[in-house]
């Protein structure tokens, strides 16, 4: 949990008794490569902090799995959406990886949240970065041209562009898995 908690200090104070408190309410879990975190018309009532592995979040449109987000080592994947307004879920968070993961559940964090105020601001400045990601990712496919994302993906979250496998990253990206191969092929004669 050293991984966890240097999470957490990377962007808030947290004090000893904080963290001892929230200790007492995270269950670590070891998923195996294809099982679900999140599944989708279910209510996710939880946070998952990737500590080894990665996983994928997606949806099904026309029988076509469509990646929409994928968490890696040191982020938090949930359905935001589900988590804070008890909705189902509209998508499912898959292991592509074995993972170990640190899993928080909603009620157990309101409640202690009262003991501990410092946990409070953590599950909401983790809410706020999840938004922040999601916004972001947004932007790209407003604003950049397929080939333009690879690029910044190359460059930003270069984990994405290594360790999943193209068909995934193309339905990520928006294109068929031929465009992503000649966009892939093109940046590397230059």
């Amino acid at each position: 949990m050293t991984d966890l908690l240097q999470y957490i200090h990377s962007f808030t104070e947290f004090s000893e008794e904080s963290w001892t408190i929230l200790r007492s309410i995270i269950t670590e879990i070891a998923i195996k490569k294809g099982d679900y975190l999140v599944q989708a018309d279910k209510v996710c009532h939880s946070l998952f902090y990737i500590s080894k592995g990665y996983c994928r979040a997606f949806n099904v449109q026309d029988g076509e799995e469509v990646n929409t987000s994928f968490y890696f080592e040191n982020d938090i994947a949930t359905d935001m959406n589900s988590y804070v307004f008890a909705v189902k879920s509209c998508f499912f968070i898959q292991a592509c990886e074995p993972l170990t993961v640190y899993k928080f559940d909603k009620m157990d964090v309101l409640a202690i949240s009262k003991r501990a105020p410092e946990i409070e601001l953590i599950a909401k400045r983790n809410l706020q970065l999840i938004a922040a990601k999601q916004e972001k990712q947004l932007q790209l496919y407003r604003l950049l041209t397929a080939r333009k994302r690879y690029e910044y993906l190359e460059k930003n979250q270069p984990q994405l562009v290594q360790r999943v496998p193209l068909t995934q990253l193309a339905s990520y990206l928006g294109v068929k898995r031929e465009t992503l191969s000649r966009i892939r092929n093109n940046r590397r004669q230059r």
